[in-house]
C-alpha cells in the first residue's frame, strides 16, 4: 500500500509540472545569468519603443505644421458659416481616406472598434467645430493655443476612459495649463466677447476625447485610413443638414480656400492618427505645440495679427507645462 501510494505522489508531481528539488536546483540557471538575460529583454524592449516615439514626434510635428495652414486657409476662406467650411474639411478627407482604403483592398474595420471609432468621430466633430469658430472670431495663434490644451484634456480622458495612471506631475502641469489659458480667454463680464474663447476651449476638449479614442483604436490595432474615414463620412452626414441650412454661395477663390484647407486637415489628419498610434499621448504630445508657433508666423505674415503681452504670457505657461511634463517624463524612463 506504501509502494502503491509512493507511486501516485511521484505520478502527481510529474503530471504537475514541479520536478524533485535536487533536478530543480542542478537544472536551474544561476541568479546572474537570469539577471542579466531580464536586463537584456529590458534593454531590448526600450531600443525597441524608441523608434516609435520618434516617428510619432516627426509625424505629430507635420500634422502641427499642417494644421496651421488649414487655419490660415480657413481664415481667407472668408465670412462663411462654420458648419459650412467644416463640412468642405471634412469631405476632402473623406475621399483622400476612400482612395487609401480602396488601395489597401479592403474596408473591414476591427471586430469591435464600431463604438470606439462613432465615440471619436462625435468628440471629433466638437472640436473642429469650436476650433473652426475661434479661428473666424479670434486671433490665429489665440484660438491655436486653446486648440493645443487638447493633449491636457487627453490625460485627464485616458485616466477616466483607459484607465491609465497620470503621475501627480501631469496633474499638475495640467492645472498649470489651464491658468496659463486664462490669459488668452481673458474671461470678463462682457460674455460675447470671450464666447469664442470659450468655445475654442470646448474645441480644444473636443479634441483631447478624440485623441484618447485614437490611441485606443491604435492599440487594438486599427488601420490609421479607416479611423479618418470613418471620422470624415459621419462627420459630414451630421454638419451637413446644417450647412444646406446656412449656406451661403461662394466664390472660385473661396471654394479653392476650402478645398485647401481641407487637403492641408488630412495631411495633418493622417498624421496625427499615426503620430498618437506610434505612441502614448504623454510621450509626444510636446511636439504638438509647433502648431503655435506656425499659426503665429502665418498670423503676422498673412493678418498682421500680432498676440498682446497677455496672450503670451498665456503661451508661456501653456508651453511651459507641457516642456516640463515632457522631459520629465524623458528622465523616467531613463
Amino acid at each position: 500500500m506504501i509502494i502503491v501510494m509512493d507511486e501516485i505522489v511521484n505520478e502527481e508531481k510529474l503530471n504537475s509540472g514541479f520536478p524533485e528539488i535536487d533536478e530543480k536546483v542542478e537544472n536551474e540557471p544561476p541568479m546572474s545569468a537570469l539577471n542579466a538575460e531580464n536586463t537584456k529583454s529590458e534593454n531590448a524592449e526600450t531600443e525597441e519603443k524608441q523608434p516609435q516615439k520618434w516617428k510619432g514626434a516627426l509625424f505629430i510635428a507635420l500634422a502641427a505644421f499642417c494644421f496651421s495652414l488649414m487655419s490660415v486657409f480657413v481664415r481667407l476662406s472668408g465670412d462663411l458659416p462654420t458648419f459650412q467650411k467644416a463640412f468642405f474639411r471634412n469631405f476632402v478627407a473623406a475621399i483622400a481616406s476612400f482612395f487609401l482604403l480602396l488601395k489597401s483592398g479592403s474596408f473591414k474595420m476591427q471586430k469591435g472598434s464600431f463604438p470606439l471609432l462613432l465615440a471619436r468621430s462625435a468628440a471629433g466633430i466638437i472640436g473642429i467645430l469650436g476650433n473652426f469658430y475661434a479661428i473666424d472670431n479670434m486671433n490665429i495663434a489665440d484660438a491655436s493655443i486653446l486648440n493645443k490644451l487638447s493633449p491636457f484634456f487627453t490625460i485627464i480622458f485616458s485616466a477616466l476612459l483607459l484607465k491609465e495612471k497620470p503621475a501627480v506631475l501631469d496633474w499638475l502641469m495640467v492645472a498649470l495649463a489651464f491658468f496659463g489659458a486664462i490669459f488668452v480667454v481673458k474671461p470678463s463680464f462682457d460674455f460675447s466677447q470671450s464666447l469664442p474663447a470659450f468655445i475654442g476651449v470646448l474645441g480644444g476638449l473636443g479634441a483631447g476625447l478624440a485623441y484618447t479614442f485614437v490611441h485606443a483604436l491604435g492599440k487594438r490595432g486599427e488601420r490609421n485610413p479607416m479611423i479618418v474615414f470613418f471620422f470624415s463620412v459621419f462627420s459630414c452626414i451630421v454638419v451637413l443638414p446644417v450647412a444646406i441650412a446656412q449656406w451661403q454661395a461662394m466664390t472660385g477663390m473661396q471654394l479653392l480656400w476650402l478645398l485647401l484647407a481641407g487637403a492641408a486637415a488630412s495631411g495633418a489628419q493622417f498624421s496625427l492618427t499615426a503620430a498618437y498610434s506610434c505612441a502614448a499621448a504623454k510621450d509626444i504630445s510636446v511636439y504638438d505645440y509647433s502648431q503655435v508657433i506656425f499659426s503665429a508666423i502665418w498670423g503676422a505674415a498673412f493678418f498682421a495679427e500680432l498676440p498682446d503681452l497677455w496672450s503670451v504670457l498665456g503661451y508661456v505657461i501653456i508651453i511651459g507645462a507641457a516642456v516640463i511634463k515632457y522631459v520629465f517624463a524623458i528622465k523616467k524612463n531613463k
